[in-house]
């Protein structure tokens, strides 16, 4: 069947088939999906848009897309197993079929960013919704200054895509600096928060571009780590993680303030939010 386009028009609110091609293991609650349109669909989206899972007769949650924006035949997610509906995913085997929405929401400026250092700040499983990005600046390495990826785990064993990072540690064209809070086994790196490599990154504060995703604490000590070595509020972007029911901005589930996270985010720049952030439970 000849494949089609994102340009195709389509109710955003109808799920597409896709079939599960395969699920791997990554941590003991994590894991990831690799999925293919049972249409032949070529599935088109930029870094940082998540889409809508549907698992027929549960429910459906929004999920980052973690796999690279330049590979169309294949559409990749990871995610944690701790509601019903994820759990009902990571119940999911090869050759299942679940309904896929999408892709919805903001992205992260990856083009605008050209000329740019470019630094990665994500703490546990926000490395999923940063991977894209990570995997265009990696495609596109001639386009950016430095390019840094500073990752913060709760401790060895929870470091995610582990294999994947020690690759990237091993390039010689970007830097790659990993903590985690707690030091377990043979582990004889970074201790500490991740918002302390922030301060010991080599990258130039007036040229760079932040890109942070992870708990929303972590978010927020993160941007303002980010501030101090003198990043503008302007060059910060944030990924956001609310209750999405539509994906499209109908429900008002999501809403976040002035703003709906499916529709405004969840990629938000910072200046436009930074206010939000001091507001308890919002």
């Amino acid at each position: 069947m000849t494949a089609h386009s994102l340009a195709e028009d389509r109710d955003p609110m109808l799920p597409r088939l896709f079939r599960v091609e395969k699920v791997r293991r990554d941590l003991s609650d994590t894991f990831t999906m690799e999925l293919l349109a049972e249409d032949g669909w070529e599935f088109v989206f930029r870094p940082g848009q998540f889409n809508m899972l549907y698992v027929f007769g549960v429910g459906e949650i929004p999920i980052s897309i973690s796999g690279d924006p330049a590979d169309r035949s294949c559409l990749v997610h990871t995610t944690r197993a701790v509601g019903q509906v994820s759990q009902a995913l990571n119940a999911l085997k090869a050759g299942d079929s679940i309904g896929v929405r999408g892709p919805f929401g903001t992205a992260w400026p990856v083009e605008s960013a050209y000329g740019r250092d470019l630094v990665f700040v994500a703490g546990g499983v926000g490395l999923a919704p940063l991977r894209p990005a990570i995997y265009h600046a990696m495609s596109n390495r001639d386009r950016y200054g430095r390019v840094m990826v500073l990752y913060g785990a709760r401790t060895p064993e929870d470091i995610l895509y582990k294999k994947e990072v020690e690759r990237w540690r091993g390039r010689f064209d970007m830097d790659v600096l990993v903590t985690v809070d707690r030091a377990t086994g043979k582990w004889s790196g970074n201790v500490g928060v991740v918002t302390n490599l922030v301060m010991k990154g080599g990258f130039d504060p007036q040229q760079a571009t932040a890109f942070i995703c992870g708990p929303e604490v972590m978010m927020r000590y993160g941007a303002q780590a980010m501030e101090k070595r003198g990043v503008g509020r302007d060059h910060i972007w944030l990924s956001m993680e609310r209750n999405m029911k539509c994906g499209c901005g109908l429900c008002g589930h999501c809403q976040w303030g002035p703003h709906f996270v499916c529709k405004d985010g969840p990629v938000f720049r910072y200046d436009r939010v930074a206010d939000l952030f001091s507001v308890s439970e919002l």
